[in-house]
């Protein structure tokens, strides 16, 4: 009897904590952790990085990687109908004494509704009738999942695809600003800075209440919506820093909401970072590597009202704010390896976009 007990109590967790799984990854329009679906997504992507991080290239690497959110979608589905079918194995194993082949069948038999297992006790066919029910729930609740979670990727893409003609493949801060400033289209700089402030609250919202698209690969191997949003943040650093008579309202924002969508990620990962850290607090960035950014933007004819010298203790107070977040992220989802963009956990080739030539007619 009390072996009875005991494999009922352990089934009714396992049947309710594979529940609670269910609704906060599927239903709850709302940040919550599973820490099921995040064991899941961590096996699966580990089973994926042995194979990247012993190939040569990014380019490689991000095709290796590319199908990891997928096939944690699909495997984490496949996890929670066999953990469904152990709890309520154990449950009817505790209500009839049902040896382990018997009850997996009468479970199996209700939970993939095919019917061939049944039983005239009225507790087992109760169970019986709770496991017929959660097949199809959580089966439908996947289905209906797809389309919002591929809706907000497309939302997410589409603005990464427009930045690529604005800044390269990868994107880079400095690229942005000598690229406008090339073309003569600085003014425009404000609605770029708004549409990405829009941007920043869309991702923070979709991938703290969806993380597994935090995993969701761009259709190329030079674009990476992490690193969209790092170049955007470092071109409205430079802005602010070099251009201070010019109106900042935009810019900030924009600067604003994009570290505040990095923080809402990594309270999601459960990442520690520093809520309130100084401006002299010192950077991952080097000087030099801040000059060569700089020196591309004075090629394009970037106007600067401050020095390099002047503008960088501006600079590095707001980088500080982002930059370890970004590159913990891009880090641990091996994103392209753009410059300003730190470290990634294999020996990879940074990849510079190269500004486009001006040609115009001659005479």
């Amino acid at each position: 009897m009390a072996v009875r007990v005991l494999l009922g109590i352990l089934g009714a967790v396992v049947v309710l904590g594979i529940f609670s799984s269910v609704l906060r990854t599927l239903v709850i329009p709302r940040p919550t952790r599973s820490s099921f679906s995040l064991i899941v997504q961590r096996v699966v992507r580990r089973a994926f990085q042995l194979v990247a991080d012993r190939l040569p290239t990014a380019e490689a690497q991000d095709r290796v990687l590319a199908p990891v959110a997928p096939v944690a979608i699909v495997v984490t589905l496949i996890g929670w109908l066999i953990s469904f079918m152990l709890g309520y194995a154990l449950l009817e194993a505790a209500v009839s004494g049902f040896g382990p082949k018997t009850a997996l069948t009468e479970a199996g038999s209700s939970l993939f509704t095919l019917g061939f297992a049944s039983s005239k006790r009225a507790t087992l066919t109760a169970i019986d009738f709770c496991a017929a029910a959660t097949g199809p729930i959580v089966v439908g609740l996947q289905v209906g999942f797809l389309p919002t979670l591929y809706g907000a990727y497309q939302r997410r893409e589409t603005e990464v695809t427009l930045l690529e003609a604005r800044a390269g493949s990868p994107p880079w801060g400095p690229e942005i600003l000598a690229r406008y400033a090339q073309v003569e289209l600085l003014d425009s700089l404000t609605e770029l800075f708004r549409n990405w402030e829009r941007w920043s609250a869309e991702v923070s919202e979709s991938h703290t209440t969806y993380p597994v698209l935090i995993e969701f690969r761009s259709p190329k191997p030079g674009r990476n919506w992490l690193i969209a949003l790092l170049a955007i943040m470092d071109a409205a650093a430079l802005r602010l820093a070099f251009n201070p008579s010019q109106p900042p309202a935009e810019v900030r924002m924009a600067l604003r909401a994009g570290f505040v969508c990095l923080r809402d990620l990594a309270d999601i990962r459960g990442i520690a970072y520093d809520h309130d850290p100084r401006p002299d607090d010192p950077l991952l960035l080097g000087y030099e590597d801040f000059l060569r950014g700089v020196a591309r933007m004075a090629e394009q004819g970037y106007p600067m009202e401050r020095t390099p010298e002047d503008a960088w203790p501006h600079f590095r107070g707001w980088r500080v704010n982002y930059e370890p977040l970004a590159y913990r992220l891009a880090k641990d989802i091996d994103a392209v390896p753009a410059p300003w963009s730190g470290a990634r956990r294999t020996a990879v080739a940074i990849r510079t976009p190269l500004t486009p030539v001006d040609r115009r007619p001659v005479g």
